[in-house]
């Protein structure tokens, strides 16, 4: 899947433009040790649990197969500004609370059905949110200093932040581009007229 394709499945399924600051240009880098992040290990495993309400296993790997938390602790760490990097950290906890205060459990106690129900009714108030805000329309890479501290620019919705990085992480990982996406390694040969059949997966570049 091109980037550009990427984006554009980001901004459908949200409602607005990816918020990454500086995330498009992150590739090819070592490893980050989990304690450079903002996240420790709890963390990781539960926005691994968040993301795969968004994107569950079904006859393909989900979220949580591709360890998407562990990439979004670096990612919001690394790209995000503060004030981006704390409404995604209060975001976090307000759905743990909105778990306790709504059923009574911890987010990773939920079953399928109350996971699903909470974040479909945080996505709905997620889009009515940034539209209120003006922030629906956003920008695709993002402005680093759109959301410094100081600024009185209305952030996006923290749901929002979850469900594009979790979508991002998603399908730029080793899981999503060749276990849900089609996959031919690059150089390759050019096809013209490779047959295509209604259904099949997309393409991964």
């Amino acid at each position: 899947m091109e980037r550009r394709e990427l984006l554009k499945l980001i901004a459908t399924a949200t409602g607005t433009a990816l918020f990454a600051g500086n995330v498009l240009a992150y590739t090819d880098v070592p490893a980050v040790p989990l304690s450079d992040t903002l996240f420790n290990e709890k963390d990781v495993a539960s926005l691994n649990e968040m993301g795969e309400v968004i994107i569950p296993q079904t006859d393909t790997p989900g979220a949580k197969a591709a360890n998407v938390g562990a990439t979004m602790a670096v990612l919001v760490t690394d790209c995000y500004t503060p004030l981006l990097q704390k409404t995604f950290l209060d975001g976090i906890k307000k759905i743990s609370s909105l778990s306790q205060s709504r059923f009574n459990k911890q987010f990773v106690q939920l079953t399928k059905q109350e996971r699903e129900t909470l974040f479909n009714d945080l996505d709905v108030e997620a889009k009515a949110a940034n539209l209120a805000n003006g922030v629906y329309q956003g920008v695709e890479t993002g402005k680093p200093s759109q959301w410094e501290p100081g600024t009185d620019e209305p952030t996006p919705h923290y749901f929002t932040l979850l469900k594009q990085l979790t979508l991002y992480c998603f399908f730029t990982s080793q899981v999503g581009a060749t276990k849900v996406l089609r996959y031919v390694a690059i150089p390759g040969r050019y096809d013209g007229a490779f047959p295509y059949k209604k259904g099949d997966k997309a393409w991964a570049t």
